[in-house]
């Protein structure tokens, strides 16, 4: 992958990212800006810890979004399936793997997590998927950017929405 725009570079995200998706995960629990979860909590927990758990698995794919001037990583988008005896927070069906997205808070609103989300939809047809969900809670702003990309509510779960994209339309 190249440059998204001039200011982030993508690339795949690989098993040396392992540690850095728990760091986004992270980002993504807490977007509120409180610290609602701490990374041991969230990695302690069966629920939130499968989405970043053994890193890359046999179906996963994902993105790293980099600073093109330090290499920094600043951002990340990854889908994984997971099983329906434990599923995630937007679990659709086992054969729709469920995205994950976080930009590290110095880096939002430039553009980095359209990028992100972008390739990972991209990814996600060139592997011949029918389909991604996710989960959004309530008035997490991001939800807006998902809508953009097509993804509509398909159920909730506590606070949140579960939102599909139709890969295949």
């Amino acid at each position: 992958m190249t440059d998204a725009s001039p200011s982030v570079t993508l690339r795949p995200a690989t098993e040396r990212d392992a540690d850095f998706l728990a760091d986004i995960l992270l980002e993504a629990f807490n977007w509120t800006g409180e610290a609602r979860f701490t990374r041991e909590q969230l990695l302690a927990d069966p629920r939130s810890a499968q989405y970043v758990a053994g890193w890359p698995g046999p179906d996963d794919f994902g993105v790293i979004a980099e600073d093109p001037t330090t290499g920094e990583r600043i951002g990340a988008c990854w889908a994984r399936p997971l099983p329906p005896d434990n599923p995630g927070y937007g679990y659709v069906a086992p054969d729709v793997p469920e995205l994950t997205l976080g930009v590290l808070p110095a880096h939002r609103r430039r553009g980095v997590g359209r990028a992100l989300l972008d390739a990972v939809v991209a990814a996600a047809r060139e592997r011949g998927l029918a389909r991604l969900s996710l989960s959004v809670e309530d008035g997490n702003g991001v939800a807006a950017l998902y809508r953009s990309r097509g993804f509509v509510p398909v159920g909730r779960d506590g606070d949140a929405d579960t939102m599909a994209l139709d890969l295949k339309s």
